[in-house]
């Protein structure tokens, strides 16, 4: 879906190109997934980091076009609202010391491009739902200007026949809204985690990710207001989902539909079944890019989304794409909750016997919708049926897994503690990002209708520019 078209409107025979061309690449994606044609390279990491654009006064503004120009790297790109930017970084092998190389180039990019805010009189901030931002200033007015964004629209509205988004969020408060375009999308942004996975073993490590999402998603937390309501501990999930709502045999933005039984074709064959094309936009290249069947994959946004890619010799590969993570709170958070993933997900995708069949997959979907919207203080269903609070599961059992994955993938071992120590100090004292911002207003906002979301804006900027982790940060002031 990063990828841009060169036009916003579709007609009926465009549909029906797209999908000739579907049908004819899926094909040689059954070849390739039965002949064994994808890289088995050593395990490889990447990420996506999606930040917002905020004034002195922690408002947001809407001037990724100007600020793009100015920082002009082919790494930071526009993201679907003015508001927002996209920084990409290099794979890198896993084993060694490649984390720290992912983080070491995500903190250049954020410091150049901190510099050019700076010189609009602006700043960059990572963060999954920016407090300070309004319903009013998510709509087409403030979209990005390329054509896929529009064309997206477009589409979704017309799926929907001109009717609008319902947005119904039932947390801690409610917030009930319509919307008349897909702008709402715009409010969560996302720190994207990928990891390439060999073939052979590509079905456990995608089980695996669905299974720890509710892990890295408590854990993670860092969205618990949206337009002046406390909702979710990541509100990101549902108002993401509600966003790209179209009434489909399955949701749009989706935790799956069930494990994979043997094969990762499986979830491109639901693709082309069970979703219908969104951006029927027809390339004039060899079937052996599986473009079409990239790009229709783009618009079909599950919580973890396989991808195929191709490496630097051109053989494609296969790689997940874990999305459940909000932005920030800091680069140093956000690289121990890259490690503990990618932890999590080789221990449990390598043990002797698969996890599926003692957890199902109808338990790792409430799990995870409860850990989005309890965070840590939520209880799960683990191995055997028997019931955890989640921040006592991660303490006491799966800090340990996590370290016995990264070993395993021969992570330097100052790494391993840095990232772990991180994650178990955060969980212990029970300090997310998401927790951190709801102390700050109960302690600076007693009437939270007349809350300065302002204040906490530049409180948590603060922090963040400081680069503590978000477990030290203090709400004084």
């Amino acid at each position: 879906m990063g990828q841009e078209i060169a036009a916003s409107h579709f007609r009926h025979h465009d549909f029906q190109k797209f999908q000739t061309n579907i049908d004819r690449e899926m094909l040689l994606l059954r070849e390739w997934f039965r002949d064994a044609r994808f890289s088995c390279r050593q395990p490889m990491a990447g990420a996506e980091l999606e930040a917002w654009l905020v004034d002195e006064i922690g408002l947001p503004i809407a001037g990724n076009e100007g600020f793009l120009e100015r920082v002009n790297l082919p790494t930071v790109v526009p993201e679907l609202s003015k508001f927002n930017i996209e920084f990409n970084v290099h794979p890198q092998p896993l084993t060694g010391t490649g984390l720290e190389r992912l983080e070491g180039e995500f903190r250049e990019l954020w410091n150049r491009c901190d510099r050019v805010a700076a010189d609009m009189g602006a700043s960059v901030l990572a963060i999954g739902i920016l407090p300070t931002v309004s319903e009013k200033e998510l709509s087409l007015k403030n979209v990005s200007a390329m054509m896929r964004f529009r064309a997206l629209n477009e589409q979704v509205f017309r799926v929907r026949h001109g009717r609008p988004l319902f947005l119904d969020i039932v947390g801690h408060e409610r917030l009930s809204t319509e919307h008349r375009d897909v702008m709402l999308e715009a409010g969560a942004t996302s720190f994207q985690v990928h990891l390439q996975i060999p073939l052979d073993q590509a079905v456990r490590y995608y089980n695996a990710a669905t299974i720890v999402s509710a892990l890295t998603v408590a854990a993670g937390a860092n969205s618990p207001f949206l337009f002046g309501k406390q909702l979710w501990e990541e509100t990101r999930i549902p108002l993401f989902e509600q966003a790209i709502d179209l009434d489909g045999p399955l949701p749009r933005v989706t935790l799956g539909s069930g494990f994979l039984r043997e094969s990762l074709e499986e979830v491109f064959l639901e693709n082309r079944s069970h979703y219908s094309v969104l951006l029927p936009f027809v390339q004039d290249v060899p079937p052996e890019f599986l473009s079409h069947v990239r790009l229709h994959n783009g618009t079909i946004w599950r919580w973890n989304r396989p991808l195929i890619g191709f490496d630097d010799d051109d053989r494609p590969h296969l790689r997940i794409e874990h999305r459940v993570l909000p932005a920030g709170p800091t680069l140093v958070d956000m690289a121990a909750n890259m490690a503990f993933f990618y932890g999590l997900v080789h221990s449990l995708a390598n043990e002797p016997c698969a996890p599926e069949p003692r957890i199902s997959f109808s338990a790792a979907w409430t799990n995870f919708y409860e850990a989005a919207r309890l965070g840590l203080r939520c209880h799960v269903e683990w191995y055997d049926g028997r019931r955890w609070e989640l921040r006592r599961l991660i303490l006491d059992e799966l800090l340990k897994v996590a370290r016995q994955g990264l070993e395993a993938l021969q992570v330097d071992s100052a790494l391993i503690n840095r990232s772990l120590a991180i994650i178990e100090d955060r969980v212990a004292s029970g300090q997310t990002g998401s927790d951190w911002q709801r102390q700050f207003v109960e302690r600076h906002c007693r009437e939270r209708r007349g809350c300065d979301w302002q204040r906490l804006a530049c409180a948590y900027r603060a922090r963040q520019r400081g680069g503590a982790p978000v477990h030290t940060w203090d709400t004084s002031r």
